[in-house]
């Protein structure tokens, strides 16, 4: 019950600061960013192309993470969709974009960080990050950020020199507060990662 509660959590401070960055008109990383990104690109709805981008990092989590992992990665990033369309029902607002881009980004971080400590994630590169983690102790705030920033990057020309450079900003900032908590989130995620036919540990640790 308490790991269902700190991903509400998670998922309320993530939602939060999605609509905090989208009010401050400052791109987003992962595969949402990169989704819409792509949206430009091709004729094909955002909501598609979120579908079908994260199927095979759905299918490497159950094969690496395990299907409680994957189950509850799929429950927050339906969350997330959910929490994060009320914003369409608030009154129309605009953020300065420097303190938008400030507190949005600190409550994703501290948001993603919340969901990665309870076994749990919003799929894409948070799947890698936190496997890559495991495996190979990697910190998941650096391979956030790299990642990140390449979709940042690839989206850089529909947006303006300034915020695209605050986007660039966000992913520092989102991937600093993840790093900073990396020892919780390794305790947290500890024995997820598939070595073979068998996970490492039984204890609850196929989440």
């Amino acid at each position: 019950m308490i790991r269902i509660l700190n991903i509400l959590l998670g998922c309320m401070l993530v939602s939060s600061g999605l609509i905090m960055l989208g009010h401050a008109e400052v791109a987003t990383g992962g595969t949402a960013g990169l989704s819409l990104t792509l949206s430009y690109l091709v004729d094909i709805p955002f909501a598609w192309l979120f579908f079908l981008i994260n199927i095979p990092f759905y299918v490497f989590s159950v094969m690496r993470m395990g299907w409680n992992f994957t189950l509850f990665t799929l429950l927050s990033v339906s969350l997330v969709t959910a929490m994060s369309s009320v914003d369409r029902l608030l009154p129309d607002f605009a953020v300065n974009m420097y303190a938008g881009t400030l507190i949005g980004s600190l409550l994703c971080g501290l948001g993603l960080s919340t969901l990665f400590m309870n076994k749990a994630s919003l799929g894409g590169s948070n799947i890698l990050a936190l496997f890559l983690q495991q495996r190979y102790k990697a910190n998941p705030g650096t391979v956030n950020f790299i990642i990140d920033s390449c979709i940042v990057a690839l989206g850089f020309y529909s947006a303006g020199i300034i915020q695209g450079i605050l986007s660039i900003a966000s992913v520092f900032i989102v991937s600093s507060v993840i790093s900073y908590f990396k020892k919780r989130i390794s305790v947290g995620s500890q024995r997820t990662v598939r070595t073979g036919p068998r996970v490492a540990s039984q204890a609850g640790a196929n989440g």
